[in-house]
């Protein structure tokens, strides 16, 4: 029988301190580096050693070697992971991760990469991991690692094509708050590597891929655009994502006419799923934001609330989520739905922003910011939205709490929230009112994890 949920004193700051500890144990559960040990694993058999992961059973064949490649914000944790686990085994290869995120390792090559705009540094990085692929034979296994922000860290221009192209169209279908799914779709098709292509290059070698997912229902084909993983979309698709969202005719014209081509018929189009079959390649899924969300809840019924996992599939307008969480909050304190308080909702996923401002800020921090301004300074809730993988946006913050002390600052500094929130300029608000919530480098992502606390 659970113990009955305590009340205490309805604290501002007591709220931010419990958002922040539910918070902390979300991410603590999906430690890119844990996940990887925990998974991976060598078994001693009568026929030899086995590389084993979840259902994923290789055999490791005399003289063949093990390659690990991979791209992500967690990659360099899981490669070091993976050399804990393998040591000598690993032959070499090579791991790009993103600025201020690299570890140290022994066999394998760390490479750091912008992201989210893809860099020289990403290109480069992404050649010496075609390399690496090229190079594998028929006795090899190539192990690789895969998480959020593979796609930008791993700018492998299509021929043709130059960094500057993908970089134009990325940033066009950012502007205009495109998803990951569309974001994607358009990168598997301007690249050397993703849309399942490295995995083909790598052929005849067999390929385990190791992914922490960042992607709402963590489909394998999007999280960092499905290296390894066969591609349901078309080239046709890739031209529909970007006149969806306004980036067609503003796209450069190489990157038009290789699409064109694409639909054409002459260039082929990214493998499908038919044509890698699980017997040479698997993918295991270590970490996902459900697994966050899960620790979360725990950590919340310690603390005395009732936890609520309201969603693990939130998308849409940072700021409309952010109007409908306040809402929700007012239906708890008056009729006690979805729950009474002392209540935590609990939601997983990854809002979009529409730039319309000339601010700086992120999803969470604008999502945050919209709940503050519905929620008003009278509220008992308090609101923490943020990246779990430190950052929001391009900023230095993970995210922010939302709550009335934001307001009650607001009114002390004379400043208009609501202004902020046009300009989309959320970080500069949540400075000057001091709720900023900053993480640094997590080394690991799972998209963003949103808890909602009220008493």
């Amino acid at each position: 029988m659970r113990p009955t949920a305590k009340r205490r004193p309805a604290k501002p700051s007591s709220l931010r301190q419990d958002a922040r500890a539910i918070f902390e144990a979300g991410l603590a559960a999906v430690r890119a580096d844990e996940a990887v040990r925990r998974a991976l694993r060598v078994e001693v058999t009568a026929r030899g050693e086995v590389l084993a992961c979840g259902r994923s059973r290789l055999a490791l064949r005399p003289g063949g070697r093990i390659i690990v490649v991979g791209a992500g914000k967690a990659s360099a944790r899981m490669a070091r992971a993976a050399e804990r686990v393998l040591g000598r085994r690993i032959a070499g290869g090579c791991v790009v991760t993103s600025y201020g995120s690299a570890v140290l390792c022994r066999r394998v090559e760390i490479r750091e990469a912008g992201h989210p705009a893809p860099d020289a540094a990403g290109a480069e990085a992404a050649r010496r991991v075609g390399r690496w692929v090229d190079e594998a034979g028929r006795d090899d296994l190539v192990l690789c690692l895969i998480s959020g922000g593979g796609s930008s860290l791993l700018p492998a221009p299509a021929e043709g094509l130059t960094l500057q192209d993908k970089r134009k169209v990325t940033a066009a279908l950012l502007r205009r708050g495109a998803p990951i799914e569309a974001l994607n779709c358009v990168r598997k098709h301007l690249s050397a590597l993703k849309g399942g292509q490295l995995a083909r290059r790598a052929a005849p070698a067999r390929v385990l891929v190791l992914l922490i997912s960042d992607v709402v229902g963590d489909p394998l084909d999007v999280i960092a655009s499905g290296p390894a993983c066969g591609d349901p979309t078309t080239f046709a698709d890739a031209r529909a994502c970007l006149e969806r969202y306004g980036a067609w005719r503003s796209a450069p014209a190489r990157v038009r006419w290789r699409i064109e081509a694409g639909m054409a018929g002459r260039l082929p189009e990214t493998p499908s799923p038919a044509d890698l079959p699980t017997a040479r390649v698997r993918h295991e899924l270590l970490a996902t934001n459900d697994l966050a969300l899960r620790a979360a809840a725990k950590r919340a019924r310690a603390l005395g609330y009732r936890p609520l996992i309201l969603t693990r599939r939130l998308q849409g307008e940072a700021r409309e989520a952010g109007a409908f969480l306040a809402a929700r909050a007012g239906e708890s304190r008056a009729d006690g739905r979805p729950l009474r308080p002392p209540a935590c909702l609990l939601l997983g996923g990854e809002t979009t922003v529409t730039v319309r401002g000339r601010g700086l800020g992120g999803r969470c921090q604008e999502l945050a910011l919209s709940f503050a301004i519905h929620a008003g300074e009278g509220t008992n809730a308090c609101l923490l939205a943020a990246g779990t993988d430190g950052r929001d946006g391009p900023t230095p913050a993970a995210g922010a709490f939302g709550d009335g002390l934001v307001i009650q600052k607001a009114n002390d500094l004379k400043i208009d929230p609501r202004i902020y929130l046009s300009n989309n300029d959320a970080f500069r608000f949540f400075r000057r009112a001091g709720a900023l919530f900053c993480t640094g480098p997590t080394g690991t992502n799972l998209m963003d994890l949103m808890v909602l606390l009220e008493r």
